[in-house]
């Protein structure tokens, strides 16, 4: 009987050595959250190291526009932006499927967008609109009223825009990211609806995909990568 108790219990009493050696200790939690810490300071310190420049010549609003676009087409998409008097000029021609809208100079902060060429139309539009003055409401209705008669396209299901901005105005001259900027996508499906998407109407959570607009020319999938992925 003894022996019998002896065999049954060395099992336990293994599991009991190997799940003592491998539970967390007291303090592992504190360490991990030392560990974190240490790597946002490092990080910290390296962008401190950065040579941020002010994004203030052709070239500099050139290279940081190009940003928005994936990374594989930045060096063939048509490149758009406005000059000192703030006009709309082509800052560089393209051969591939996208367009680019520049940073405006006379802006505070940073945005620069980059889209499918089918939804130049569209675009075109609602900034010539706001070039005669017309608010966001006006906008909004005249391009959906223009959209349902066929006078002007939205461009094809599924078409994308970029969006790469941030509240800071300076660049890294060696990889000309923005001081601070994030990207934002945004998939257009015209008068797509929470029903024939199955998306919510509202962010549920960070980085998941929710519908704007629903029911409208201007309904689209909204997607903001959570920062650093």
């Amino acid at each position: 009987m003894l022996k019998k108790m002896k065999i049954t219990y060395l099992p336990l009493v293994l599991i009991g050595i190997f799940t003592a050696c491998n539970a967390p200790s007291p303090n592992q939690k504190e360490v991990e959250k030392a560990e974190t810490l240490e790597e946002t300071e490092a990080r910290s310190i390296q962008e401190d190291q950065i040579n941020w420049q002010a994004i203030d010549n052709e070239a500099a609003i050139l290279a940081t526009a190009v940003m928005a676009a994936p990374e594989e087409s930045r060096d063939s998409c048509k490149v758009i932006g406005y000059n000192k008097e703030g006009k709309l000029i082509t800052l560089r021609e393209g051969s591939n499927q996208f367009i680019v809208l520049a940073d405006d100079p006379n802006k505070a902060g940073f945005s620069a967008a980059c889209y499918h060429k089918s939804l130049e139309p569209f675009m075109a539009r609602g900034r010539a609109l706001k070039a005669e003055g017309k608010k966001r409401e006006e906008i909004f209705n005249i391009r959906e009223t223009e959209i349902k008669s066929g006078k002007l396209k939205m461009g094809n299901p599924g078409s994308t825009l970029h969006i790469y901005y941030g509240s800071e105005e300076r660049y890294n001259p060696e990889t000309n990211e923005v001081e601070g900027a994030k990207y934002r996508y945004v998939v257009y499906l015209p008068f797509a609806t929470a029903k024939t998407t199955g998306l919510p109407i509202q962010p549920v959570k960070p980085n998941h995909p929710w519908i704007m607009d629903p029911g409208t020319h201007r309904a689209h999938i909204m997607i903001s990568p959570l920062v650093n992925n």
